[in-house]
C-alpha cells in the first residue's frame, strides 16, 4: 500500500484540497480522505494520468527525418508512408522491442498513465511469419512490461494494398494476414495480454477501409467482445475518393450505416467528416482519438472538435506517429488549431469547466472509455494512474481549481511541472525521471546507430 497527499487534486467529484489518495496493492485506488497521519509521497497537484488512445510505437525511431522533400511536386500523407516503408524494411524484433520501450517510457514521463498501441507489424521483413506468430506482440508487451505503462493492445487486421483489393507489396508485406490467421493471430495475443499485468487488455482493429473488405470488417465486429474497436477513419481527402470510389459512400458514411457504431467503438483522425457526419458519429457513443500533432505533420486537416462536443461527442487524444510525445502539447494544439481555422478563442470551455478542463477531462473519460480501462477519473475502485505535480514553479504557482489545468496545457510547463506517475499503482516517474531512463535510452540510442536512418 502507498499514501499519497496531495495539495489539490482533481477527482471525479471535482477540486479538492489537502487530501490523502491510498493507493492499495492491487494497484487500484483505495480511500480518498482529508490529509491525516503519515504519509509516503507528497505532492502540489495530483491528477489522473490519460490513456494514450492510439500509437504506433516503432515510429518513434524516425521522427523529425521525414521533413525534406520527397521527390513529389507537393509533399503529403501519402509522400511520408513511402518513406516511413522504407524505414520498416529493415529492422528486426529486438530492435523493435528497444524503440517501444524509448516511446513507452517517453509516454510515461509526460504524464500517460497507459498506452493504446495499434499494433500492425506482425511479420518479417520479407513478409513472412516468425515461427512464433505473435513474436512482435509479445516484444510490445515485453517493452511495457519493463516501463511499467498500462497496456491496451490492439492487434490490427490489414488485407489489402488499398480499396480496389490489391495485393500488399514491399513494406506491407510485414502487415498482412488472411483471416484465418488473422483469428490464429488475435488468439495467441490474447494469451500474451492474459498473461501480463492485471490491468493490460486486448481489443480489435482492422486497419481501414482502405485496408480491409466487409468480410473482414464484420470479422473484427464478432471479436468486439472481446474488447474495444478501434479503426482508422476519414484521415485524407484522398483516402475519402477511394472509398467513394469503391464502396459508393463517404467513410464515415459507411461505418455510421453498417458498423452501429457505439461505445464499444474507437475511430482514429475523423478530419474529413461533413456536418452531418459529425453529429451523427457524435450521438452513437464512439469515441474519436484526436492526434493533432501527427494530424498537424501529415496535412491530415483538423477535427470539427466544436460542433462535435455540441453534440456531446466522446473524444481523447493519442500520440500516433510519436514525432513528439506530449500530452500538453497534444491539448494545445487540438484547442489552437480550432481557434486559428474559426477565429474565436476558448472554444473547448464550457459554462462550468474552463478551456483547459474540458480538454483534460474528455481525455480522461475518453481515453479509459477507449482502452477499456477503469481509469476515468481520480475515485475509489479505479485503477492508480496519476500524476504527481510540483506547483512551486514560475508556471503553477498561486493556480487553483481550473487555472492549474489552464497553466499546464497553455503556459508551456507541463511536463516541466511533472514530478511522478503511477500506472496501475506502479511508481514509474520519480523526480521527473522514469526509473529506468538510463538504460532504455541508452539501448535506443545503439539501435539507432544500426539502423539506415537516411528515409
Amino acid at each position: 500500500m502507498q499514501k499519497i497527499r496531495a495539495e489539490h487534486a482533481l477527482t471525479v467529484d471535482g477540486w479538492r484540497a489537502d487530501i490523502d489518495v491510498e493507493i492499495q496493492d492491487n494497484g487500484r485506488i483505495g480511500r480518498i480522505e482529508p490529509a491525516n497521519g503519515a504519509v509516503d509521497h507528497h505532492v502540489g497537484l495530483l491528477l489522473t494520468a490519460p490513456v494514450n488512445l492510439h500509437s504506433h510505437s516503432f515510429q518513434r525511431a524516425f521522427a523529425g527525418l521525414t521533413e525534406a522533400q520527397s521527390g513529389d511536386s507537393r509533399n503529403s500523407f501519402w509522400s511520408w508512408r513511402r518513406l516511413a516503408y522504407k524505414f520498416l524494411q529493415q529492422f528486426n524484433p529486438q530492435q523493435l522491442e528497444v524503440i517501444a520501450q524509448q516511446a513507452f517510457m517517453e509516454m510515461a514521463e509526460v504524464g500517460y498513465g497507459a498506452v493504446v498501441e495499434f499494433h500492425y507489424l506482425h511479420h518479417d521483413c520479407d513478409g513472412k511469419p516468425y515461427a512464433n506468430l505473435v513474436e512482435l506482440t509479445d516484444r510490445i508487451a515485453a517493452a511495457a512490461e519493463l516501463i511499467g505503462i498500462g497496456l491496451t493492445h490492439l492487434p490490427v487486421l490489414y488485407q489489402f494494398g488499398g480499396c480496389d483489393r490489391r495485393e500488399l507489396s514491399g513494406a506491407q508485406m510485414r502487415f498482412g494476414n488472411s483471416m484465418d490467421r488473422y483469428l490464429r493471430l488475435h488468439e495467441a495475443a490474447r494469451t500474451t495480454i492474459a498473461d501480463g499485468p492485471a490491468d493490460w487488455a486486448i481489443g480489435v482493429a482492422p486497419h481501414s477501409l482502405r485496408a480491409v473488405d466487409q468480410r473482414g470488417l464484420n470479422l473484427a465486429r464478432d471479436l468486439e467482445g472481446l474488447g474495444p474497436f478501434h479503426m482508422h477513419l476519414a484521415e485524407q481527402t484522398k483516402e475519402v475518393g477511394e472509398v467513394i470510389a469503391h464502396w459508393q459512400v463517404r467513410p464515415v458514411e459507411w461505418v455510421l450505416d453498417n458498423l452501429e457504431p457505439d461505445s464499444s467503438c474507437c475511430f482514429i483522425h475523423c478530419t474529413q467528416m461533413t456536418p452531418s457526419e459529425t453529429i451523427r458519429l457524435a450521438k452513437t457513443g464512439a469515441v474519436v482519438g484526436i492526434c493533432p500533432i501527427t494530424e498537424a505533420n501529415l496535412g491530415d486537416g483538423i477535427f470539427e472538435l466544436f460542433n462535435y462536443t455540441n453534440a456531446s461527442g466522446a473524444y481523447g487524444v493519442g500520440t500516433d506517429s510519436n514525432i513528439q510525445i506530449s500530452l500538453w502539447d497534444e491539448l494545445r494544439m487540438l484547442e489552437y488549431s480550432q481557434r486559428l481555422r474559426d477565429g474565436y478563442r476558448a472554444l473547448s470551455a464550457r459554462d462550468s469547466y474552463s478551456t483547459g478542463r474540458a480538454l483534460f477531462e474528455s481525455a480522461i473519460v475518453a481515453g479509459a472509455q477507449a482502452a477499456g480501462r477503469s481509469s476515468d477519473g481520480l475515485g475509489v475502485g479505479q485503477w492508480a494512474d496519476l500524476i504527481g505535480l510540483s506547483i512551486a514553479n514560475e508556471f503553477l504557482c498561486n493556480r487553483q481549481g481550473d487555472a492549474l489545468l489552464d497553466s499546464l496545457i497553455f503556459s508551456g510547463g507541463g511536463n516541466a511541472s511533472i514530478r511522478d506517475v503511477w500506472s496501475a499503482g506502479r511508481h514509474i516517474v520519480k523526480n521527473g525521471r522514469h526509473v529506468k531512463r538510463e538504460q532504455v535510452t541508452a539501448n535506443f540510442i545503439s539501435v539507432l546507430n544500426e539502423l539506415e536512418l537516411d528515409c
